[in-house]
């Protein structure tokens, strides 16, 4: 078939799922978006997927919207929901017949029955649409990338920085190397070494040994001209994975070998390093102690590290919100916490009442309802959208919203739904300016330094949850790592993926 234009389906699955959040993710946690829609929202969105659309229309390709489903991190993806998008998908692909297909994918996503959502996706999407049709993936940095996920694509890279400020250009590579491949100037090789270890802490990339590990993965990539790409998985802690571990992936330009080389240099330098990758976080009441005694740095941001809901937690952590509430320094502070029982009763009391409840820790195993007294000030749909930069311009949801004044200086968001707290509109939306509190908490460990930017300082908090990893503090059943285990002096297991010759 002669086409003026190549047709490239675009389409977008996204979620990072803690198999220890005992809540799983269901259909009406998601945002949902197709055709038109999901076009418009990808016009100025910060995402990958964003990236792959703008770079697209630039280069005037015909693009074939499928569907885009997205939600906050959580608990294992509902595997009923998962089976109706990935058909949705497929049906899509077999119906637009595209010469290309470019997704954006998380890469840690599970669900309630298989732990590699992704690897099963494409799979599924590779026997549809035939050998041939390049397939393009676009991944968090924080992916569980596995040999079924590479054996049936072409491209996979994944953005670079944490906090995530490249999702976009990530989207835009995705998109440039299917059109290479199309005009014959790539025939891509990938190759993936893989360790059994994962990050403890130290996950920022501006400094530390994570940035020295990615400064070597560029120095590489630049001396080599067949080295398109080179992305290194800081794999996701909380998927209890036979095969996790901590991924060095190249995409070459028939360059296998050297691939590989690179590949294994880069898996074994995180191995050399790995007592460096530490994090230095304050107990809660050290936090509380530099709000109070550093008036001209406020608004502080704290980082409730326990039970990140930006790593799949449930977001019901009271733990920051009890220590404020028994101090005697008059903080002002907004914590938001999932809790929809609580949320009804507020809804029932209506504004401007007093309500006497127990809030959260209803969800995470080991927490606890902690009793609370305080006025109704506002109540929401929950509805907005993400500022950004990370995110930014998305549609988000945290269910019907209450907000809940206690001693006239604390504000508790109770959400239906775990609420991407690392962005200000979580606030803002809900009338909450930032001026307004000497602290908030968000249940976010780094991206929220990016869009909270310059309008607050930013602190990491050791709390309690499953959104944090310590050893031993979870228990994995098939996944074996260093530093959770034993592994001795583990050997780098390395494979190449050329789809050419397979």
């Amino acid at each position: 078939m002669n086409r003026s234009a190549p047709r490239v389906l675009v389409a977008r699955i996204w979620h990072e799922s803690n198999g220890f959040n005992p809540q799983p993710t269901c259909a009406a946690d998601f945002q949902i978006s197709a055709g038109d829609e999901l076009m418009a929202a990808a016009a100025t969105s910060g995402s990958t997927l964003a990236g792959i659309v703008q770079k697209l229309t630039k280069e005037q390709v015909e693009i074939l919207p499928s569907i885009s489903v997205v939600a906050p991190p959580g608990g294992l993806v509902d595997h009923a929901f998962f089976i109706g998008v990935k058909e949705r998908l497929i049906a899509d692909a077999i119906a637009l017949d595209p010469d290309a297909i470019a997704l954006e994918l998380h890469g840690a996503m599970g669900t309630t029955r298989i732990e590699d959502a992704e690897g099963d996706l494409l799979a599924g999407l590779r026997a549809a649409v035939g050998k041939t049709v390049p397939i393009g993936i676009g991944l968090d940095l924080h992916a569980h990338v596995t040999e079924a996920m590479l054996a049936a694509v072409d491209i996979c890279i994944a953005c670079k920085e944490n906090p995530h400020s490249d999702v976009v250009e990530c989207g835009e590579k995705v998109a440039a190397y299917l059109l290479a491949m199309l005009n014959g100037a790539l025939r891509p090789v990938t190759a993936m070494a893989k360790i059994p270890m994962i990050l403890p802490g130290a996950a920022e990339t501006a400094g530390g040994p994570l940035h020295e590990i990615h400064n070597q993965a560029r120095l590489a990539a630049k001396g080599c001209p067949a080295i398109w790409d080179v992305s290194l998985f800081n794999v996701f802690r909380y998927a209890d994975d036979e095969n996790i571990g901590q991924a060095a992936v190249v995409l070459t330009n028939d360059a296998g070998k050297k691939g590989e080389l690179v590949a294994n240099s880069l898996a074994r330098a995180f191995w050399e390093n790995r007592a460096r990758f530490t994090d230095e976080l304050l107990s809660i009441a050290e936090a509380l102690d530099t709000v109070a005694a550093a008036n001209s740095r406020r608004p502080f941001v704290l980082a409730d590290m326990g039970d990140r809901v930006l790593a799949g937690a449930p977001g019901d952590s009271t733990a920051i919100l009890e220590a404020a509430l028994h101090r005697h320094d008059d903080l002002r502070g907004a914590i938001p916490i999932t809790d929809p029982r609580s949320v009804d009763i507020a809804f029932e009391a209506g504004l401007g009442n007093v309500i006497a409840c127990a809030v959260g820790g209803r969800i995470t195993p080991g927490f606890r309802p902690l009793p609370i007294t305080g006025k109704v000030i506002h109540l929401s749909s929950g509805d907005f959208i993400l500022a950004g930069p990370f995110q930014g311009g998305e549609p988000s949801s945290m269910g019907r919203t209450a907000v809940v004044e206690i001693d006239g200086r604390l504000l508790v968001v109770l959400t239906t739904k775990a609420a991407f707290s690392h962005d200000p509109a979580v606030f803002t939306s809900q009338g909450i300016e930032l001026v307004s509190r000497d602290f908030f908490v968000v249940k976010s460990g780094y991206h929220f330094k990016l869009n909270f930017g310059a309008a607050a300082t930013p602190l990491l908090v050791r709390t309690p949850g499953v959104g944090y990893y310590t050893k031993g503090s979870l228990t994995y059943r098939k996944a074996r790592f260093w530093p959770e285990h034993d592994v001795g002096d583990p050997v780098v297991k390395v494979r190449t993926f050329d789809r050419a010759i397979s």
